[in-house]
């Protein structure tokens, strides 16, 4: 499930459905937002795990007792049941993974950095670690290649390794296309790969922090349901 910006009791630049604290947002409209997707997903708010990233490679595996606010990282990964697991964004991709035979789930948040340092790739170790075999992905509202004009020595930087990334705006400047590159990156690891197609920069109704600075977080959430 990918979130938007309805639905939510937040106002202003974080009006309406804004998931993330440390934005300026009121903690307890954070608090009811929060509750209210978890419900929406059929888990109990306290359920509802959610990463606060840090543009690393950095994959925390959610177990029985976990902190419901799971800092430093910018993957989770489970096999628990009943258990919601979010990751926050505003520009940046929000990416969910699940493998059904094995019992497998995960959510992912990438940014720049996390493309050319290939968080997806760790997010996807660690699933096979835990045993998934057949992992299918979904690639979440994110800013297009179109809208992301960046250095070129960033573009030069991310497509070394990433030849997809390599993207020019509208008005012909270097930019970076992060969800052809991450898209890229899972089919060449056999992952089954599809992809939202919104650009949150050029949706009025998702968050976008490129396009408004001051803003909210919409996420990406996943919920590996009981057998």
């Amino acid at each position: 499930m990918f979130t938007d910006r309805s639905g939510g009791v937040s106002t202003g630049a974080h009006a309406s459905l804004n998931l993330a604290d440390r934005v300026d947002d009121d903690p307890g409209a954070v608090s009811d937002n929060r509750a209210r997707v978890a419900v929406s997903m059929g888990v109990a708010p306290d359920r509802l795990v959610v990463m606060e990233a840090c543009h690393g490679i950095v994959v925390s595996v959610v177990e029985s007792g976990v902190d419901p606010l799971v800092s430093g990282v910018d993957a989770l990964v489970t096999r628990e049941s009943g258990r919601a697991l979010a990751a926050l964004a505003a520009d940046c991709l929000p990416i969910v993974l699940h493998d059904s035979g094995s019992g497998i789930v995960g959510v992912v948040h990438s940014g720049w950095v996390g493309v050319r340092d290939d968080v997806v790739g760790a997010a996807l170790d660690a699933m096979a670690v835990l045993g998934a075999v057949s992992v299918s992905a979904v690639i979440g509202p994110a800013v297009c290649g179109r809208c992301y004009a960046v250095p070129i020595e960033r573009v030069a930087e991310v497509a070394d390794r990433f030849p997809e990334a390599a993207s020019v705006t509208l008005d012909g400047r270097a930019a970076l296309n992060l969800p052809a590159a991450v898209a890229a990156r899972l089919v060449r690891a056999g992952v089954e790969v599809a992809d939202v197609g919104v650009c949150t920069v050029e949706s009025s109704v998702h968050f976008s922090y490129r396009r408004d600075h001051v803003t909210g977080r919409q996420a990406a959430i996943v919920v590996l349901e009981a057998p």
